[in-house]
């Protein structure tokens, strides 16, 4: 007989799952003070039943939630965006070349960056990024064109990805929907997730710019793995045992502190 214990502790497992996509055992383990083998059994139970989808060490949402729209998500943990897009500025030598990602945070870095660094280059498929650097002294701008997202205010697809195939870049500067020291960093779709990757393969440096609400979360299945030398630029509000699997894995991790009122 199943207790009242367990089927609450299944209950809250599938509500886990539905918020961040993705739930392995090792961390549901440690989240419910059980141990994993329970964690297992808990898992086979409730995908034999329809409610979740096994994946190599946990389980996934069968519904992924639906994606904010970039104008929502720019309300979103504005004190802890401006401290992390303020202290990745400083990484921008003067005369670079950088290639911003779409995204509220890395929108918040081109705000940063109008009138701050002398002639740098900036790149993007970002409206936003563009919008916020229009007439910006010292700024040389291109923009990426590609098939038009709204939900991101960016382009994505074959004509964005032709063009950075033919440039390179010293650092770019991306966005996520989630991040995982398992994983990586995730995305609604896949076509996201390609742009990202060739992003960083045609930057020398690579930055994640993510607040400590993302740090953990997995709320799409479009996934582009960590590569060593990445950084990641996050606030001080990040768990710190998910910054030390990062740590792990070789990902560089600078915290910035928001402004206090």
């Amino acid at each position: 007989m199943t207790s009242a214990a367990a089927r609450a502790r299944r209950e809250s497992i599938v509500a886990l799952a539905q918020d961040t996509g993705l739930a392995g055992v090792d961390e549901l383990s440690a989240h419910f003070v059980v141990s994993p083998s329970t964690i297992r059994r808990d898992l086979a139970l409730l995908t034999a039943d329809g409610r979740l989808a096994r994946t190599y060490g946990g389980a996934m949402a069968l519904t992924a939630p639906a994606e904010t729209p970039l104008h929502r998500r720019t309300g979103e943990a504005t004190k802890a965006k401006r401290a992390i897009a303020a202290l990745a500025a400083t990484r921008i030598a003067p005369s670079a070349a950088i290639l911003l990602d779409a995204g509220s945070t890395v929108a918040a870095l081109a705000r940063a960056l109008s009138g701050a660094v002398e002639g740098v280059s900036v790149t993007t498929p970002s409206l936003s990024a563009v919008l916020e650097l229009t007439g910006a002294d010292g700024v040389h701008l291109t923009c990426l064109g590609g098939h038009y997202r709204p939900l991101s205010h960016a382009f994505v697809g074959p004509l964005a990805e032709a063009a950075l195939e033919r440039m390179t870049f010293d650092a770019v500067f991306l966005g996520t929907d989630g991040v995982s020291p398992e994983f990586g960093i995730c995305e609604a779709d896949a076509e996201q997730i390609r742009l990202k990757e060739l992003m960083a393969r045609r930057s020398h440096r690579v930055y994640v710019l993510a607040h400590a609400a993302k740090i953990g979360a997995a709320p799409f299945h479009a996934w582009a793995p960590w590569q060593p030398g990445w950084t990641l630029v996050t606030d001080t509000a990040a768990d710190p045992a998910q910054l030390d699997a990062l740590r792990a894995r070789d990902v560089e991790v600078l915290l910035a502190e928001p402004a206090v009122d």
